[in-house]
């Protein structure tokens, strides 16, 4: 077939933000932020959220559901451990306790903040959006598995004192992360891809001509761009962000909430446009599947990295964050077995993401 220009060029804006977005890095990577500074970093980090998420839709619409959520949620992800790892190395023992508190933001992030912001602006336009109870259900299932071995198991845990594990426990958590999750991407993208369809969907976009390879390839490398550039200018400001925490009183594990929230933008913008087009099973596709990807990528990342980390790495979670999390795996079930989502639920869960974030401020 001739791979001709079939369909409308990517808008100018889109190809111009991601480079612009990455010279920004550049210039400013490693230094301290004038006022000048961080509203270009601010510019930078908005418009790369913004490109990221166009070129996202169109690599989704050439491969289709439910391939499209994946690469976005994927490349994220793998970025983010990327940064954790990073951290951990060169931290100390500051960063003892980095991946268990930003995977668990995550969590938190995208099972109470972009559910709970899809499910309600869903709702207000359409008043009632279905989904595939099924597809998120088993998803949710996954999660829970995968937090459970490990972020609460450590608490418990007694061959090693404290919130940590064993080498030979954190080799299992690793090896049995990766296998979860490997399943679920098998069974979502090959053995049922139809269970994670969008549901009724009303898009127009169902019906527009898809892009072509080569508008497709270049989305692709212009969405990876967009996606460093995301989390590298983030990184970039959080010294501004420790400074601002700092002054409020809050603690400085606070930084980390604002950083995932920094890194999942590109998820939450998608998810919300999904869900105003009545493609309710995209968002829940990006959210739950970004929480998996977190979890699932992150624990055997640092599984190999603390063979060169020298300090101890907690894992288990305290006393809050297991009530928090108890509620929102209830919740969550109570959402997920519907099908059905209305405007009722996503203020459950955003309640929830405000209590996440409330309690991160004043613990």
């Amino acid at each position: 077939m001739n791979d001709t220009t079939t369909t409308p060029a990517l808008p100018r804006w889109s190809l111009a933000v991601p480079p612009a977005a990455a010279v920004v890095l550049a210039v400013t990577w490693g230094r301290s932020l004038g006022a000048v500074l961080l509203v270009l970093v601010c510019l930078g980090l908005g418009g790369a959220v913004t490109a990221a998420v166009h070129h996202a839709e169109v690599v989704a619409h050439r491969v289709g559901e439910p391939f499209g959520t994946l690469i976005l949620a994927l490349a994220v992800t793998v970025i983010e451990v990327a940064l954790i790892v990073t951290l951990m190395t060169s931290g100390g023992e500051k960063a003892a306790s980095l991946a268990r508190d930003t995977v668990f933001a995550a969590i938190m992030i995208t099972c109470n903040g972009i559910v709970g912001l899809a499910l309600l602006v869903g709702s207000l336009r359409h008043r009632e959006q279905e989904f595939r109870a099924h597809a998120s259900g088993g998803a949710l299932a996954v999660i829970v598995a995968l937090v459970t071995l490990s972020l609460v198991l450590p608490t418990f845990t007694t061959s090693t004192p404290g919130p940590t594990f064993s080498g030979a426990q954190l080799a299992f958590a690793g090896v049995a992360s990766l296998v979860l999750y490997g399943v679920f991407v098998f069974v979502q993208t090959v053995r049922h891809r139809d269970y994670f369809l969008p549901k009724g969907s009303t898009s127009d976009d169902d019906h527009a001509a898809a892009p072509t390879n080569r508008t497709t390839f270049t989305s692709l490398g212009l969405l990876l761009l967009c996606l460093v550039a995301v989390v590298g200018l983030a990184k970039t400001v959080s010294p501004t962000l420790e400074s601002a925490v700092e002054s409020i009183g809050a603690p400085v594990s606070f930084v980390g909430v604002v950083i995932a929230m920094l890194v999942l933008a590109p998820e939450t913008v998608a998810a919300v446009r999904a869900a105003l087009r009545d493609r309710l099973q995209v968002s829940l596709n990006l959210a739950l599947g970004s929480a998996l990807a977190s979890i699932g990528l992150t624990i055997p990342a640092i599984a190999v990295a603390s063979i060169f980390l020298t300090g101890p790495l907690l894992l288990g979670l305290g006393a809050k964050e297991l009530v928090l999390l108890v509620l929102t795996v209830v919740v969550s079930m109570m959402t997920l077995v519907t099908g059905r989502a209305t405007l009722l639920q996503g203020t459950v869960h955003l309640v929830l993401f405000s209590a996440f974030v409330f309690l991160a401020v004043t613990p």
